[in-house]
């Protein structure tokens, strides 16, 4: 175990994006019921993922994270988690193909339901109530009572995530998963498709590959990994009360880990070295994102790995990297050239949502076309310091909305964002722009992985 670390010991430190509970006896008293509910994850599936990780950080795979902004609680239901979850398989396929290694799958799910915000407070004509941060704090509603923080959601949120944990489960290991039906699905995006002909390369190679298969004999009856796959779930540790009521001593290791996610990140507004959030992340023994904006030098990142991985452990510390997308030149190289220098071992992942929010026509959106510029400067920075761009982060739904402008195959108008406008925090890509983006970064995966040495490359 970490010494001079419990559970508890961030309640000493300094804590940023806190919400302020009116009864501290309440909060205490939900605090205790969930220190008694039973885990979420388990930490054998939490070294599992952290093995994994390892071979992405090695070169030998490549990060899919993605998910809601904000999970709410109105729009729970297992039509929301299968349109997601179903997306979600058709982007890991798609990009298991083009690099021809594993794709690590992992959810932004079944647990993120706390958001940071830049403002304690928010205004409407003159009235100003607390900001919304998320449902398992307070409630979106612009009213007196939804925005009072009430310890009883953390409840509720807890439930959500155990019925969504128990419906993913279901589908990863069920059949749902099964690589005939992705494969279905994904031809049934390219149909009618203007960028049919662009991505049917990828596709043909996966029916060929199928067919291949099934022609010696190899299908899903027989083969349980072509019907069954691994997914993971993770979310923002921000509520450090939640999170340490989760938190649980692993009866084989003896360590500690938290069970409300498989992985957990650190956000770019609370990444300060001594405050309570690398506190309490420092002691547990889960992977760990960290998310890296334009403001983080160099010598803090140094700092924050020491702090947060001190024997440098393979697959522990993955890095987010989150600048828009005309900074990425400006702030990734130094970055890489100080973790390299050091012989940090991490994966490197690009987070191409949050740096690229404008306002359109009174709503937030993000451009598809900037998302794509991120992440691809992403990759040209990475294949000219040498190193290996090793995952993608996005925000996601598998439903039609209208949040995210733009995308070439079926695209959002300025002038649509009005009409399937959902999203409770930020805007997200549909499942029809996050397919798409998955073609495309399957492009430059495939371009990455052509130029590995032949000992790096992984084949199935």
């Amino acid at each position: 175990m970490t010494k001079d670390w419990t559970p508890a010991t961030w309640r000493s430190k300094a804590i940023e994006q806190v919400p302020d509970y009116p009864d501290p006896a309440a909060l205490a008293e939900t605090e205790k019921r969930l220190a008694s509910f039973p885990p979420l994850v388990f930490a054998g599936e939490a070294r599992k993922l952290k093995r994994a990780l390892a071979e992405v950080a090695e070169g030998r795979g490549f990060l899919l994270q993605g998910g809601d902004c904000a999970e709410s609680f109105a729009e729970h239901g297992a039509d929301n988690i299968r349109d997601f979850f179903r997306a979600f398989l058709q982007m890991a396929v798609v990009l298991t193909f083009a690099a021809a290694s594993p794709v690590v799958k992992v959810g932004r799910i079944a647990g993120q339901f706390a958001k940071p915000r830049s403002s304690n407070s928010e205004t409407k004509d003159g009235r100003t109530l607390p900001s919304y941060r998320g449902d398992i704090i307070n409630g979106i509603e612009f009213e007196d009572g939804s925005r009072i923080p009430n310890p009883e959601r953390q409840e509720m949120a807890y439930r959500q995530s155990a019925a969504t944990l128990n419906l993913l489960r279901a589908f990863a290991q069920g059949g749902y998963a099964n690589l005939d039906n992705v494969h279905q699905w994904m031809l049934g995006f390219l149909s009618g498709s203007p960028q049919a002909e662009r991505y049917g390369q990828i596709a043909d190679r996966i029916s060929e590959t199928m067919n291949f298969m099934r022609a010696i004999g190899i299908n899903s009856e027989n083969h349980p990994a072509l019907r069954e796959t691994d997914f993971f779930t993770s979310h923002e540790a921000l509520l450090l009360g939640y999170e340490q009521a989760l938190t649980r001593v692993d009866s084989t290791s003896g360590e500690w880990y938290a069970t409300s996610g498989h992985m957990i990140w650190i956000g770019d507004r609370t990444r300060q070295l001594e405050n309570a959030h690398v506190e309490y992340c420092r002691g547990i023994r889960n992977p760990i994102g960290l998310k890296c904006g334009p403001s983080l030098e160099a010598s803090d990142l140094l700092r924050l790995l020491d702090r947060l991985n001190p024997q440098n452990e393979p697959g522990r510390m993955t890095l987010i990297t989150r600048f828009g997308h005309e900074r990425v030149e400006a702030h990734l190289p130094r970055l890489i050239r100080a973790v390299e220098a050091e012989g940090r071992k991490v994966v490197w992942s690009c987070d191409p949502m949050h740096g690229n929010t404008i306002t359109v026509n009174d709503y937030k959106t993000r451009p598809f076309d900037r998302i794509l510029a991120e992440v691809k400067a992403f990759f040209d920075v990475h294949a000219a310091e040498g190193t290996h761009p090793g995952g993608i982060h996005v925000e996601m739904t598998g439903k039609d909305v209208t949040e995210c402008t733009g995308g070439a195959a079926r695209p959002v108008l300025a002038e649509d964002l009005s009409d399937r406008y959902h999203t409770h925090c930020d805007p997200r890509l549909n499942a029809n722009q996050a397919l798409e983006l998955a073609f495309l970064v399957a492009e430059l995966v495939k371009k990455e992985h052509e130029r590995k040495p032949a000992s790096q490359v992984v084949n199935f």
